[in-house]
């Protein structure tokens, strides 16, 4: 073969190979728009209501396509849409249908008293009172029961979040998805 050609062979077999990286780089570029648009997304938590169980500045991993195959469940932590401009991270407490109050800081579902076992750190630190302040559905959004398409949402830290007892019921289509993952910091990697 002559020198000449073997040197158009070479220039041939690195433009296919360039084509080739091309390729998959375009591929793997697509494939994570597509996952990041339509199933997973990830955020980082600004603010302390959720603490303990999320903590300011931590970043977490939302599940966008789930409520898509079946519906929310009570305790889930979701991330929604509170504004056009701000997301909000909060803890399913009422489903539609729901009547919602606290008393005594226990809370009670159709009149039916719940656990809520992701407060303990909270409520045994907790020196001031009431770590959940009593309330009843109807005081704090007219209503006495959650309507359709809605959630009543909560912050997990009580004293110090924005949350359904101020700013009302959560649309089901403003939830962007549940969180799933809370990745970073490293040494605080767990799944919810």
């Amino acid at each position: 073969m002559e020198i000449g050609e073997q040197v158009f062979q070479e220039k041939k077999r690195w433009k296919r190979e360039l084509w080739n990286w091309i390729k998959a780089i375009g591929i793997v570029i697509l494939s994570v728009a597509l996952i990041r648009a339509f199933l997973f997304t990830n955020y980082i938590v600004y603010g302390q209501s959720m603490m303990p169980t999320i903590q300011d500045g931590e970043r977490i991993i939302v599940n966008k396509i789930g409520y898509e195959l079946h519906q929310p469940e009570r305790f889930d932590l979701i991330i929604f849409h509170a504004t056009e401009s701000t997301d909000y991270i909060k803890r399913i407490i009422g489903l539609p249908g729901d009547h919602i109050s606290y008393e005594n800081d226990v809370l009670f579902v159709n009149g039916e008293p719940l656990e809520e076992n992701f407060l303990d750190f909270y409520r045994e630190t907790y020196s001031a009172g009431l770590f959940t302040e009593d309330f009843r559905l109807e005081a704090v959004t007219g209503e006495s029961t959650v309507p359709e398409d809605c959630v009543f949402v909560l912050g997990d830290n009580r004293q110090n979040s924005l949350d359904s007892r101020h700013i009302g019921f959560v649309g089901m289509d403003a939830i962007v998805g549940k969180a799933n993952i809370a990745y970073w910091p490293l040494s605080k990697f767990r799944i919810f």
